[in-house]
């Protein structure tokens, strides 16, 4: 008798500790993911874009661009260094309004 009451003790200590540990890492992740959508929402805010996630990819896209351009001048390369300047204007004019 006192045997399965201390197993059922044990069994309530560890999904105690196991809900504990449930519940920590759902605010956890709750946190970043409200973190996350804020940092989005002002960033697109702050541009005057979508919040979309084809408006993101397409902003990273873009920078991207711009960091070739840069690259391509540091490498003396002007053509080509306009050119992606170039394509990366156009693309961030694109989403931007």
């Amino acid at each position: 008798m006192q045997v399965e009451s201390f197993f059922e003790w044990l069994g309530q200590i560890i999904g105690s500790a196991i809900r504990f540990i449930i519940d920590a890492l759902s605010g956890l992740f709750n946190l970043l993911s409200n973190a996350g959508s804020n940092f989005v929402e002002g960033l697109a805010q702050a541009l005057g874009m979508d919040t979309s996630i084809v408006s993101i990819i397409t902003l990273i896209i873009g920078l991207m661009l711009l960091w070739a351009a840069i690259r391509a001048f540091m490498n003396a390369s002007i053509i080509m260094g306009i050119i992606w300047l170039l394509l990366g204007l156009w693309l961030l004019s694109w989403i931007i309004h």
